[in-house]
């Protein structure tokens, strides 16, 4: 009997090692990407234990894997970050020095440049994208000969022919499957678009005031529902994954979710469930579409050997009314200072965990540096793609940190920052450089508070470990460390790349980057 038990246990010992030690001869797993939408990092309860919002479900996903404390977007805005994560690039490479794209915005990946979708269908994946796009595309015309409209007004959508399939869109840049929206969810055209073709033309135009629930004025379409697309979202995605785990390919699926931002729209079973305000609510909304999420993963028996990230796009933004919340004891950036559009670390500091039974082992915390341009490189990793010198430029494998979560030498050589007037930080270990005298973005003392910011000094430096709320600059004191950091940061804008390699370009423009005229100082 022993005998049997024993061999029992060695072979079920020998086929599962190979998957926990040798990932190259495992099979390769099913990724699901969710990014949530102004989601700040003291919002889920697993990272601020003073939280006065509860998110069960993950706090479950973190206890269940791999929770990451230190992990940074490229950008603390929308647009810039979703770059990021496509491209392993950083942001500020492409032609967007600053701010975002609207719902009428041309295409910003070039179809030449490698996606992590392309990546992954090349290795073999089924690749789906459904959700908030925010990346661009290019609708159809009616005169190809108008003058571009910037999509902020309700008019400069009339030259639309939503009857007609959009161009370099999702399907060009890799994914088979595609279903989502433009813009933000209070930026128009409010139309559904499905593997490149708007499943409606829009016969109205909506809008919506109010603190919380305002939209923008635009064409709507009478499927595009604002209350129910986030539910719309979830529930696409739970049917693509019990019909992907019916199949034998692997499956990435990229769930670009567009809250908690404005419209902040709970449900009616929701409202009022926070004992916060409708911002509250919704982040509870979404907690629970994730735990339900989970739950079609585990139904779908494909569990194991699948890779679950959940992250955020930026940090909480101010339309979620920070100041009430902080006055009833919820702080959405923690301990961090700032928020949306911020260089301050709540600006781009964002909840990051990993879930993968197969690989993971459960409850590990790590405090290495991460962002969201790492993506792609942990993706090839993963599929033992090897990226090209013009592929993931900014992107390190966070593979390693799932199975050594705090290894003595950091993953990341260095980290750049940005905000959504552009402006740079680059951190090293518990050193922040920031080029700029204010927040760069919407907090206090702001870019165009010119009183405030010319008595101010031109650069910050803090350290993060002593000061998290980036309360003392120490610039006067450490100007060797001042020195260090904008040599390094100056020699990633110029090489085109932050990993090692081959030298590359950054995307042509015919405008003063404004931003970087730190370099010839």
């Amino acid at each position: 009997m022993k005998i049997i038990t024993l061999l029992i246990s060695f072979i079920t010992f020998t086929s599962i090692t190979p998957l926990k030690n040798d990932i190259k001869k495992a099979k390769k797993p099913n990724i699901i990407y969710i990014l949530a939408d102004d989601m700040g990092y003291g919002d889920v309860s697993a990272y601020n234990t003073n939280s006065k919002i509860q998110t069960p479900h993950l706090d479950q996903l973190a206890a269940d894997g791999l929770m990451f404390t230190d992990a940074h977007t490229s950008s603390s805005v929308c647009t810039p970050t979703r770059y990021g994560i496509i491209t392993g690039r950083y942001n500020w490479r492409s032609t967007l020095k600053s701010g975002v794209l609207t719902g009428n915005s041309k295409a910003l990946i070039s179809p030449k440049r490698t996606t992590v979708a392309y990546m992954l269908k090349q290795q073999g994946y089924h690749t789906a994208f459904i959700g908030k796009w925010h990346l661009g595309w290019d609708w159809a015309l009616k005169d190809e000969n108008a003058p571009a409209k910037e999509g902020w007004d309700a008019k400069d959508f009339d030259n639309i022919d939503f009857s007609k399939p959009i161009q370099n869109g999702p399907k060009e840049l890799g994914f088979d499957y595609s279903y989502g929206h433009s813009g933000s969810l209070d930026m128009a055209p409010y139309v559904y678009v499905e593997n490149g073709m708007p499943t409606q033309v829009p016969d109205t135009v909506s809008s919506r005031g109010g603190k919380f629930h305002w939209w923008r004025k635009g064409p709507t379409s009478r499927d595009f529902i604002h209350e129910d697309v986030t539910p719309n979202f979830f529930r696409k995605s739970f049917k693509h994954i019990e019909e992907q785990a019916k199949t034998d390919q692997p499956f990435f699926l990229y769930l670009a979710l567009p809250s908690p931002h404005t419209p902040i729209l709970p449900t009616d079973e929701w409202q009022g469930k926070s004992n916060l305000n409708p911002y509250g609510d919704f982040v509870m909304m979404v907690d629970d579409y994730m735990g339900q999420l989970i739950k079609a993963i585990k139904d779908a028996g494909i569990e194991d050997n699948t890779l679950v990230v959940f992250t955020s796009d930026n940090g909480c933004s101010p339309a979620a009314d920070i100041k009430g919340l902080e006055e009833l004891g919820h702080y959405p950036s923690d301990k961090y200072r700032g928020h949306k559009a911020d260089i301050f670390e709540g600006g781009h500091r964002v909840p990051f965990i990993v879930k993968w039974p197969d690989y993971i082992k459960k409850g590990i915390v790590s405090n290495d540096i991460i962002c969201t341009t790492d993506f792609m490189a942990t993706a090839a990793d993963i599929t033992n793609y090897k990226l090209s010198d013009s592929e993931g430029e900014d992107s390190y494998s966070m593979l390693p940190l799932f199975k050594k979560t705090n290894p003595k030498k950091p993953t990341r050589e260095a980290t750049v920052h940005h905000s959504i007037n552009g402006s740079f930080a680059i951190r090293q270990g518990d050193w922040k450089l920031t080029m700029c005298p204010g927040s760069g973005g919407w907090s206090y003392p702001k870019p165009g508070n010119k009183e405030v910011i010319e008595t101010l000094p031109k650069i910050q430096l803090y350290n993060l470990e002593n000061d998290p709320g980036e309360t003392t600059n120490l610039e006067a004191n450490k100007p060797d460390k001042v020195k260090e950091l904008k040599a390094l940061l100056i020699k990633y804008i110029e090489e085109g790349r932050s990993t090692p390699g081959k030298p590359q370009s950054n995307d042509a423009i015919d405008f003063t980057w404004e931003q970087i005229d730190f370099v010839t100082q």
